[in-house]
């Protein structure tokens, strides 16, 4: 069972706030989902982690099965890795993502190997951008 922690309604409330400010209209159908009101392009530029897939290997490893969404604009700024994370912080595996995927949003990419020690029922998975840093959203996954 996945949780899934979303700042998506603060995110459309601070846009309509700063487009209320600046005497902008806001277009709220453009950056919302109707289905789970999650943000399709996020303005600041972070790479959102909106799915995982966790699955048991033979090896007593795992493989993670990780959905990243992220403003791509080309070689100069992408989503560049994503970390499966303790829930002390601990990182405990990764994955480098080697190039931009500006014409395919979201992506999908796959770790096989990562060893989720005893007793760690629940890890965090973030992505990274290569300009923004570590800032969207993560995503909680209980480890079977």
């Amino acid at each position: 069972m996945k949780r899934r922690r979303t700042t998506a309604a603060v995110l459309v409330a601070l846009a309509t706030l700063a487009a209320a400010c600046s005497g902008l209209s806001t277009d709220t159908e453009s950056t919302t989902s109707s289905s789970d009101a999650t943000i399709s392009a996020d303005p600041t530029g972070c790479a959102d982690v909106i799915d995982v897939v966790v699955t048991p290997e033979d090896s007593g490893t795992y493989r993670f099965d990780v959905t990243v969404r992220s403003a791509d604009t080309g070689e100069e700024k992408y989503a560049d890795l994503w970390e499966v994370r303790a829930p002390d912080g601990t990182v405990l595996g990764e994955r480098v993502l080697t190039h931009p995927h500006v014409d395919e949003q979201p992506f999908t990419r796959s770790q096989s190997g990562i060893d989720i020690p005893a007793g760690i029922g629940t890890a965090t998975v973030v992505a990274r951008d290569t300009v923004a840093g570590f800032c969207g959203e993560s995503f909680d996954v209980d480890v079977p």
